[in-house]
């Protein structure tokens, strides 16, 4: 008998990519390597064809995502007031049709719109992995606060390598090349 672990993906989990903005960034603490992590992530999802929602907060007031942070295709935009993605009937809506349980957070800010969305998705009986080094704040110490906050909630805190390898599960795939390459970028 089979038991997967909280440490384990599922089969449906989505990416969510919350406000990576150029007003929101402008001002985070170590934005390149970021900004680097979230592409790594964003090109791993579509080539391994998984599931990727973005969000944009106050897009009228802090602009559209970064263009080079969008997926090519296949994903879902949502626009928000609400600081928590978690209030996104559009997104739950199509979470529960696909039967995604699990959700993997990276973007910004840390502290605010992130902690909200995840401490919200716990509430709600989703998995949470949070990307530790593809978020950020514009101060450190908010930063890794919010990492140990959610942490103590019941979220899953790993890496953009670690999430990577994970979803891709094994080396025989066809598509391992191409994520071998994203890593070593």
């Amino acid at each position: 008998m089979t038991h997967s672990s909280k440490s384990e993906l599922p089969i449906k989990n989505a990416l969510l990519l919350v406000d990576v903005q150029e007003k929101i960034i402008s001002r985070i603490t170590n934005k390149d390597s970021i900004i680097k992590n979230i592409q790594k992530l964003l090109s791993a999802y579509q080539i391994l064809d998984e599931n990727i929602f973005v969000s944009e907060q106050n897009p009228l007031k802090l602009g559209k995502t970064i263009p080079k942070l969008l997926p090519k295709v296949g994903f879902t935009n949502i626009q928000k007031m609400d600081f928590s993605l978690a209030t996104s009937k559009v997104l739950f809506e199509e979470l529960h049709d696909k039967k995604i349980s699990n959700l993997i957070i990276c973007g910004f800010e840390t502290h605010i719109c992130i902690q909200q969305s995840v401490l919200e998705f716990l509430k709600k009986g989703y998995e949470v992995l949070i990307i530790s080094d593809a978020m950020g704040s514009r101060n450190n110490s908010d930063h890794e606060i919010a990492l140990q906050r959610m942490l103590h909630k019941g979220a899953i805190i790993t890496t953009t390598e670690s999430i990577i390898f994970e979803i891709c599960k094994t080396s025989d795939r066809k598509e391992f090349k191409e994520i071998s390459n994203i890593i070593k970028s």
